[in-house]
């Protein structure tokens, strides 16, 4: 379980002064030799921290090994909406989980636990984001930086080869249970059909049956093209040629990210647990996120969709 990890980084994401240097250290200390970066982004409108880690595998391409590596994303606008709301928000959930996930895995190292791939954590930490109009609840904006954390998250993830985007999403219509739900697999632009050895993984983690969320192509389409989007949890699928799927932290009501109070511990574990879960198989060859032959017959039949992680035209 990583309850000890949920409270210990919430306990540091909870407050005004969060930055990526106070994660920082808390990881350090628990390894001192994690691999962690912090690159600020300021702008005229606003300003975060990405913070990125390296958790290196036993077989991990780090270590001139064979295991693939995979990607795992909190997404989100901002842990905190000041001043128009005191406290940490419901939409900071997906760095929750990100950051909890990077301090199980190494300290799992220091138990002599490895995982045989690498595994790629990213997120980005602002206590003061804006936020902006949206129905049937205002989502939280991360619009004065929202390229840039993209370009840095992605910035030391070469070679990824599957990714995990992990976002509160508990601001629609869509998803009406608590807990956590994925999304099928996308790929290039291709909305592919759910891996049966994720919804094994979800069984596995929750004890109970899979919770599958609806993704349509205008959600796997960059933010800022005039079109509507479920949230921005698709948006990593946006950046790399890699499989990625979704996993959002859900509420049977409709919540506002920018809404405090409204984290739930377990929700949270669970949906992180997974996440290292699908790690620890993927990484070790025992989880695929799509089926490569079908896939490729998809291409051959009908072409790349690769356009759609573009802005495409303007009319």
């Amino acid at each position: 379980m990583l309850l000890k990890e949920i409270l210990d980084i919430y306990n540091l994401l909870d407050s005004a002064h969060a930055d990526g240097n106070s994660i920082k250290t808390h990881l350090l200390r628990i390894r001192s030799d994690a691999n962690v970066e912090v690159v600020p982004i300021v702008t005229p409108k606003g300003s975060t921290d990405i913070i990125r880690i390296l958790v290196k595998g036993k077989n991990g391409r780090s270590q001139n090994g064979t295991a693939p590596t995979i990607g795992l994303m909190g997404w989100l606008g901002g842990i905190g909406a000041r001043p128009d709301a005191v406290g940490y928000v419901s939409d900071g959930d997906g760095a929750l989980a990100a950051l909890s996930v990077a301090a199980k895995l190494l300290d799992m190292q220091n138990k002599g636990d490895f995982l045989e791939g690498d595994v790629y954590l990213a997120t980005h930490i602002c206590p003061a984001a804006p936020t902006r109009p949206h129905d049937p609840v205002p989502l939280m904006d991360s619009e004065p930086f929202r390229e840039r954390v993209k370009e840095e998250a992605f910035a030391r993830a070469e070679h990824l080869d599957a990714l995990i985007s992990c976002d509160t999403t508990k601001g629609n219509s869509i998803i009406n249970c608590r807990g956590f739900a994925i999304s099928p697999t996308v790929k290039e632009g291709w909305i592919l059909k759910v891996s049966k050895d994720l919804l094994q993984v979800f069984q596995n983690t929750t004890g109970e049956l899979p919770k599958v969320f609806a993704v349509t192509n205008q959600d796997i389409t960059p933010y800022g093209n005039g079109i509507d989007h479920l949230n921005g949890i698709m948006q990593p699928g946006t950046m790399t040629t890699a499989p990625m799927i979704g996993v959002a932290i859900t509420t049977q009501s409709v919540v506002a990210g920018c809404a405090t109070g409204a984290t739930h511990f377990e929700d949270v574990e669970a949906a992180a647990r997974f996440m290292l879960e699908t790690a620890k198989g993927f990484g070790a060859g025992k989880i695929q996120f799509y089926d490569k032959e079908e896939y490729e017959r998809l291409i051959h039949r009908y072409g790349s969709l690769r356009h759609l992680q573009t802005m495409g035209h303007e009319q």
